[in-house]
């Protein structure tokens, strides 16, 4: 099992836009082959700066996920309001 750490920094005032995107994004996710769970999180001391900690079977379903279409259309409502690119840490234990 591997942890995958997504962290995003939105732009000022698209919170409540990017709260209701990543709810479409979750959904998708669970579907995918090798997903085991996943929460997301908000900085406690920064409102734009979002977390989502995903649980995964292996490497190999983590990258297929992160390479497909249906996560490529799952984050287009979100890829706009990013003021970065999403940053991508992947945990093995």
């Amino acid at each position: 099992m591997i942890k995958v750490i997504i962290e995003r920094q939105i732009a000022e005032g698209m919170e409540s836009t990017y709260d209701n995107a990543i709810k479409k994004t979750l959904s998708a996710m669970i579907s995918a082959h090798g997903y085991v769970s996943g929460a997301t999180y908000k900085d406690a001391e920064d409102d734009n700066h979002r977390v989502i900690i995903t649980n995964w079977t292996s490497l190999d379903a983590w990258k297929k996920w992160s390479k497909s279409n249906d996560r490529a259309n799952a984050i287009a409502a979100i890829k706009p309001i990013l003021k970065d690119q999403e940053k991508f840490t992947v945990l093995t234990a």
